[in-house]
């Protein structure tokens, strides 16, 4: 007959110091448990509520950047929709970092003159 501690042949501890030298070997089993189950827990949801806006002209209840399109110099221009440039409103690419780490897949405006 297997004897877990002591020497009564019952197996069940009845000391603390008995449950105390069992303490490594529970604490296996649970870990070795957990990482069982784990692939089947329900993963994490993203939360739809958490902030976009991390930095930019939080002074402002809202951020309002206007553009007249006629003043475009350009031939094509690329505004954030991220959050995350440094150059905003004008997109960096910093989305590709963003939609990385997150998985997301967000992308900047863009906006071209029509060709005549």
């Amino acid at each position: 007959m297997l004897m877990l501690v002591g020497g009564r042949g019952n197996g069940i501890p009845r000391t603390v110091s008995e449950w105390l030298r069992l303490l490594p070997f529970l604490g296996v089993l649970a870990l070795l448990g957990y990482l069982a189950v784990r692939p089947f827990l329900p993963k994490k949801k993203q939360q739809k509520d958490s902030l976009i806006n991390l930095k930019i002209q939080k002074e402002n209840p809202k951020v309002v950047n206007e553009i007249n399109i006629e003043d475009l110099c350009l031939t094509k221009a690329a505004y954030c929709r991220c959050w995350r440039s440094k150059t905003f409103p004008a997109c960096d690419g910093s989305h590709n970092k963003h939609n990385e780490l997150t998985g997301d897949n967000v992308g900047p405006l863009i906006l071209k003159k029509k060709e005549v």
